[in-house]
Parts: C-alpha cells; structure tokens; sequence
C-alpha cells in the first residue's frame, strides 16, 4: 500500500549511542562536554525551529546503538546544521552515529489504528540549558519497527500476500492490546536493510509481544523484513522542553 507522504517537515531519525571511549573521560570532563554540547544544540534547535524531539532509550544496547530519536525541522536545512553540531567535538568525538532523513506518512490511514490515545507530553518548566538528571519513562512499552518488503514483494498481487488479512488482523491486535501511538517514517534516502520505521506504543511489553508475533504471520510475514526494537521513552519533558524553547525564541 502506498501511504501519503507529509512533505512540510523532514524528520531525522538518529540511531546512536556513546563510544566506549566516553566512559574514560572523569565526570568532570564528562559534565563540560555535555553542558558545551546541550548549548551548541539548542542554538540550532533555535535558529533553525525545532518542531519535535524525542528520544528512546533501548532494552538492552545493540552495541554502540543504545537510543533512537526523532528531531523535526521544517527545512533540510535545519536537518543538516542539526547533524552537523551534533557531531562537533569535543561531544562528538564520543558519539556513535547513524542518522536518516524521513518524512511522516500513512497517517490518515494509522490514526484509526489508535483508540486510548496519549496525552500530549507537558514539556518541563525550566530553562533546557540546566541538565537535570534524565531518567527512563517506565509508564509505557515502545516497539520500534524497521521494515521493507522484500525484492520483489511489490509486484506480487495484494491478495497473494494476504494484505487485507493481515491489516483486519493488526487492527484488531491494536484495539485488544490498547495501542496508544502509532507512527511512520518513510526515508528519503531508502537504505538496503529497511524504508519505513514505525513507532508503536503499548501499556506493556507483554502487549508489544503479542503485536510482533501477528506481525509476522504468514502469508504477509513471507513478503516482508522487519527488525524489532523494545524502548522506553527517554526524559520526554526534557525533550519537549527543548521544543517549547525553540518556539519561544522564535515568536521573540
């Protein structure tokens, strides 16, 4: 199914982490590094009109890859001085870096998956330049989703690959496990392994599981690759923060 595309904001999906090399620095070090690097961004996130941040800490790091982000500029432009600032030293010599560019999509066809919808993160009050002590969101379970189909799925009758089937299935899943959030990233630059990336949310890791094992069931389970992720959200009022601030100064 092709899903329309949102093209008035390119999100960037960032798969990162800390070297091993960041766990040698003191914390003095550690703290210096940081509080330059948290300046450096909000700069950008302000001259440029941060729409949305968020982050996910991963259950269980993949090597270096410990969390997954979402950073929305309206422009490539601010894609690009974002990628750029992240990886300056001293902070990005300690970075582990994978980043794409995306676009939302299928969202008029996604909303309808979502009936116990969560409420909009209330950013913190307080200046985003003073760090405090991030923290992991235990209030909810997140599955993030890389997908393809694969070579030469596309062409292959919707009905041979139980298309119809599987979406009255997941529907279903959805409403019984209570999904919460459902989005999807189209690259802009398709990479080989995937070209879409959901984010899912669910009350519990135990509903993720069922998600995952209709997702996969055959005959649409034959026709495409997909990588599973479990997260938690990580510092979401911090992060919104950062959004609000960047809204703030922009208004001024």
């Amino acid at each position: 199914m092709a899903f329309d595309i949102d093209r008035d904001s390119v999100v960037v999906l960032y798969k990162g982490g800390r070297l091993p090399s960041w766990r040698q620095l003191s914390i003095i070090e550690q703290n210096a590094a940081s509080q330059e690097h948290v300046d450096l961004m909000l700069k950008v996130a302000r001259d440029h009109g941060l729409q949305r941040l968020e982050g996910f800490k991963l259950v269980g790091p993949r090597r270096d890859y410990q969390w997954f982000w979402l950073i929305e500029f309206q422009t490539i432009e601010g894609a690009e001085a974002w990628i750029e600032a992240e990886m300056a030293p001293p902070y990005g010599l300690y970075g582990y870096y994978e980043y794409f560019l995306s676009r939302r999509c299928g969202a008029d066809f996604f909303d309808s998956w979502v009936r116990d919808r969560m409420p909009p993160t209330v950013p913190l009050d307080a200046d985003p330049h003073q760090i405090p002590e991030l923290w992991t969101d235990r209030s909810s379970a997140i599955l993030l989703m890389f997908e393809r189909w694969r070579p030469g799925a596309e062409v292959i009758e919707p009905v041979a690959r139980g298309d119809a089937e599987h979406e009255a299935r997941m529907r279903q899943v959805a409403s019984e496990q209570r999904l919460l959030r459902l989005e999807v990233f189209q690259l802009i630059d398709r990479q080989w392994p995937w070209h879409r990336v959901y984010v899912m949310e669910f009350p519990s890791f135990e509903a993720v599981e069922v998600f995952i094992d209709a997702e996969v069931q055959p005959p649409h389970g034959l026709y495409t690759e997909v990588y599973f992720y479990l997260a938690r959200k990580w510092s979401p009022e911090y992060m919104a923060s950062w959004v609000s601030y960047a809204a703030m100064t922009v208004k001024k």
